[in-house]
């Protein structure tokens, strides 16, 4: 996924000259295209993250749409004021690659976890977020970015994220994607739980538990009205995230079941990571199995809620 969607930065930049790649600290090899061909439009900032964001700022105010790509918790947590104030405040066109969202950088620990990425950027008004399911999914959201209004910012997985999106399904960035309808429940997800929620599905469709699934790729703007009429029709809802239970996807769909007053009120579950700092290290995977983030979870918390 991370490959697929800095190349599609690179094409992308072939065919829009306001396009402007900015990093901090890339692998040398990394885009190393892109640098030869269009020199005048690849920066290499430094290690210096808050510094890059107010220069993404001042070209964007200059008309230039500028992808700036660096590790997830260094756009989050090290350049929150500068995120804030040069880029949201002044609705400036600029796209945040996030590398390594959620559990990725497992091996590394809590220094390079980005488990609350988009609970933050979610308090920031005129900030997007999306997060994919796949490298073939970033492929479809790419070209949309272009001329999106305002700040984005994309949340990147790495490793664990095999293709598990369907084409016949449009892509809309600000939009979210109704992959199937049941009558049962609600399975709600955004990003590399797309898998997990899929499989969960079938798993409880052979066991005659009828599943919707609604892929919530775009976390901001929430696309209530989707959600709220797939919430409405089903006993139970439960939302799956790589990412803490405080304030990300599981959040905002309480925050509108709890405000939305239904005909019947379905039973409502957020899995994801408890509000903690995780204590091993290990493989992305398995962190998110210790975490509950799979299919048995879903499955599991389906028939929970339903029981």
């Amino acid at each position: 996924m991370r490959g697929k969607c800095l190349n599609m930065v690179h094409e992308l930049a072939r065919k829009d000259e306001r396009i402007v790649f900015l990093g901090s600290d890339l692998g040398f090899g990394t885009l190393k295209k892109f640098r030869e061909e269009l020199p005048e439009r690849f920066i290499m900032e430094g290690i210096n993250e808050a510094h890059a964001i107010g220069m993404a700022a001042g070209l964007a105010f200059d008309g230039r749409i500028v992808y700036v790509n660096t590790i997830a918790t260094f756009l989050t947590r090290r350049c929150f004021e500068q995120v804030a104030l040069d880029l949201c405040l002044h609705k400036a066109d600029v796209r945040l690659i996030g590398n390594g969202g959620g559990l990725v950088y497992a091996p590394l620990g809590s220094t390079h976890l980005a488990i609350e990425d988009i609970a933050i950027f979610r308090a920031l008004p005129n900030m997007a977020i999306v997060a994919v399911a796949d490298a073939e999914e970033m492929e479809r959201m790419m070209p949309q970015t272009v001329d999106w209004p305002g700040p984005l910012y994309i949340r990147l997985a790495k490793g664990y994220d095999p293709i598990v999106s369907d084409p016949a399904i449009p892509f809309v960035l600000g939009k979210g994607m109704e992959i199937r309808r049941g009558t049962d429940a609600l399975i709600l997800c955004t990003g590399v739980t797309l898998g997990p929620a899929k499989a969960a599905a079938d798993e409880l469709a052979g066991e005659g538990i009828s599943c919707s699934i609604l892929h919530m790729h775009t976390v901001k703007p929430f696309d209530s009205e989707l959600f709220l009429d797939m919430a409405g029709g089903v006993r139970a809802v439960v939302s799956v995230e790589e990412h803490t239970v405080v304030g990300g996807l599981g959040g905002a769909a309480a925050e509108l079941l709890a405000e939305t007053p239904f005909a019947r009120q379905p039973r409502f579950k957020r899995l994801g990571i408890p509000d903690v700092f995780p204590d091993k290290y290990g493989a992305q995977n398995q962190l998110m199995s210790r975490f509950g983030i799979d299919q048995k979870a879903v499955a599991e918390a389906v028939k929970g809620l339903l029981a």
